[in-house]
């Protein structure tokens, strides 16, 4: 089993920017891919964006590129999103979650075993 845990959303301008950070306990975090979803209301839950075990490797939606990081501290067992400059489409509920698949695509919500509660981001234009 894994726990996480995201923080870092709130209410943020548009151009703005967050980070988002979420803390994993349980397993080994390593033996697992990371990744962040987003859903909007109404809407389906979104890829973001993805990074490997050892964080060799980054995928990222095509909406963020550029405008958000993925990145992971596997000595302190989290994976954090940057996101810059937000717009008002980018409010969401946003999500990350672990697979013990190591292989693509890393954008389908079904090969991911755990997921967090979710944190809300709110860009106001």
């Amino acid at each position: 089993q894994v726990q996480l845990v995201e923080s870092g959303g709130g209410l943020v301008q548009a151009g703005g920017s967050l980070r988002l950070s979420c803390a994993a306990s349980g397993r080994a975090f390593s033996n697992y891919v990371m990744g962040w979803f987003r859903q909007a209301p109404g809407k389906e839950r979104e890829f973001l964006a993805s990074i490997t075990r050892y964080g060799t490797g980054t995928y990222y939606e095509d909406s963020v590129k550029g405008r958000f990081t993925i990145s992971r501290d596997n000595a302190e067992n989290t994976v954090s999103l940057q996101m810059n400059s937000l717009k008002p489409e980018d409010t969401a509920v946003y999500y990350c979650a672990a697979s013990s698949r190591y292989s693509p695509p890393y954008s389908d919500t079904r090969r991911y075993d755990y997921w967090g509660q979710g944190t809300q981001v709110t860009v106001s234009s």
